[in-house]
């Protein structure tokens, strides 16, 4: 298949016709359909058959559009950074992020990074610590911050900043906070758990299994913001990391760090044989200072 193969079959598959898919690339409808005849016989076999006026991908073609839709998107980014060359534009960034540093670091970061490149574009994406590795690997994305690094041989990482992790609540349910929290002091309290969440839901795990506590944990979730929504309704506490729990701050919520301390790094990861560009290091600077920066809000004692 030629790239105008490629094309003209992702057009179809995903919208169902020949019309609609003419539509979408802004061509003829016998245009399409000729370049897709002329693809099923390079091919050697049909790529959809029609079932009550839609043409229904066959087998062999959703197999093919797996294949297909990654090189597609390439197609589409290779499209969009030839246009930013034409137009002067000097730099293209793709970041990923995790959810918790989407909140406010990281869009704080790109906010200063576009004063230092105003003809730059910027790409931003959150993904979970699971999907880091796949992200780079498949040129997803140029630069992946997250909460410690995967282990993988193609990968290398840079510790740009240290967080930690507090406790949320609603501030009707404990009016008289310590300075700092011990997880024992949770132990009643409905708990929402941080499950499958990657390096800081373990080290949580880690904790509670050292400290040998029981905690009542009615609630699980994977994502450190829905935790948050989960206290602000009521559903009970959580432990979380401290940016989340700054960006979701509210007047009805609070959050202390725990008592003893448990942290964790903020780390820059990107492909071995790919370092960051001029444009990232700019921006992986950026967000350094921002998680350097003295945070307001809640206590957090030294």
């Amino acid at each position: 298949m030629n790239l105008r193969h490629i094309e003209v079959f992702h057009a179809v598959y995903l919208n169902g016709s020949v019309i609609s898919a003419a539509k979408t690339l802004n061509v003829s409808q016998p245009s399409v359909s000729k370049v897709l005849a002329h693809a099923e016989s390079k091919l050697g076999f049909a790529l959809f058959r029609r079932v009550r006026g839609r043409l229904v991908p066959t087998d062999e073609a959703h197999v093919l559009f797996r294949e297909i839709n990654d090189l597609h998107g390439r197609m589409l980014s290779i499209q969009k950074t030839a246009k930013n060359l034409k137009g002067g534009i000097t730099g293209y960034l793709r970041l990923a992020v995790l959810p918790a540093l989407g909140l406010s670091a990281a869009p704080e970061a790109v906010a200063r990074l576009i004063q230092t490149y105003p003809t730059a574009s910027v790409d931003v994406q959150t993904l979970h610590h699971d999907d880091i590795v796949r992200s780079l690997s498949e040129r997803d994305s140029d630069l992946a911050v997250g909460y410690d690094a995967p282990a993988h041989p193609r990968l290398e990482s840079m510790e740009i900043g240290r967080g930690e992790l507090v406790a949320l609540f609603r501030r009707d349910m404990m009016p008289d906070p310590p300075s700092r929290m011990s997880l024992s002091s949770l132990r009643g309290s409905n708990f929402i758990t941080l499950a499958n969440s990657g390096p800081v839901g373990n080290l949580f795990s880690s904790e509670t299994v050292g400290l040998e506590l029981d905690l009542k944990e009615r609630i699980s979730v994977r994502t450190f913001y829905v935790a948050a929504g989960l206290v602000r309704a009521g559903a009970g506490v959580a432990v979380i990391d401290e940016y989340t729990a700054r960006a979701c701050l509210t007047p009805e919520l609070d959050f202390r760090p725990l008592l003893p301390a448990v942290s964790f790094g903020v780390h820059a990861i990107y492909l071995a044989d790919r370092p960051p560009s001029r444009m990232a290091g700019a921006f992986i600077s950026a967000l350094s200072d921002i998680l350097h920066q003295p945070q307001a809000g809640a206590a957090h004692a030294a």
